[in-house]
């Protein structure tokens, strides 16, 4: 029975998430404390389950960190700039989400640089999409992986984040698997944060 669940970990773990991501999304008080147990938990048995890629050197995951988180925020804000050509109301819960969810001290930012980020990348691009390898071929593993992100997010009633999870999950993905790097894509998605909230936030 163990040796089962050591080979099929999505068995338990995704169900795990799903219900840490609930959690997290259930009270937006303790959001902040929740989430970030949430991915220490998932980070924690990731590691334990499957090997983390780190083939890049520094300087090279700096370099790559910052051109695809770039790029992820350029397809996040241009895509939120084509819904407000359409009658879809994204702004509306844009800024709902913003007001309830969006990082606003110093230590939301240092849980986000060390914790949270960190977190997500090693659970949804080094176990979840390298797990389901053993099921499906390294592209439609990236896909899955991608929407299961995606669709972990969408407990927080937040429809835009679901597709912004998605397609930044399809471009971590590939990176990972190109690159065989996690430094690479947490720094990606680091800059794609701080761009997001801090240097270019969304005009909601």
């Amino acid at each position: 029975m163990i040796n089962f669940f050591k080979q099929h970990t999505l068995i338990f773990m995704l169900p795990l998430a799903f219900f840490l991501y609930n959690l997290a999304f259930e009270n937006t008080s303790i959001f902040w404390y929740m989430y970030t147990f949430a991915m220490l938990t998932l980070m924690s048995a990731a590691i334990i389950f499957v090997k983390i890629y780190d083939e890049l050197v520094t300087w090279k995951s700096l370099i790559y960190g910052l051109g695809y988180g770039t790029l992820l925020y350029g397809l996040i804000a241009i895509g939120f700039q084509l819904l407000l050509l359409t009658p879809i109301d994204v702004a509306g819960p844009v800024k709902s989400f913003l007001s309830d969810f969006s990082p606003f001290s110093i230590w939301h930012y240092l849980l986000l640089m060390f914790i949270i980020v960190p977190g997500e990348e090693i659970f949804w691009r080094g176990l979840v999409q390298q797990k389901l390898k053993q099921y499906l071929s390294t592209p439609w593993s990236i896909l899955v992986s991608s929407i299961l992100f995606g669709s972990a997010l969408a407990l927080g009633n937040f429809w835009p984040g679901v597709w912004a999870g998605i397609a930044a999950g399809l471009v971590l993905g590939l990176l990972y698997e190109w690159k065989k790097s996690l430094p690479v894509i947490i720094i990606a998605h680091l800059v794609m944060i701080v761009l997001l909230f801090l240097v270019l936030p969304l005009p909601v």
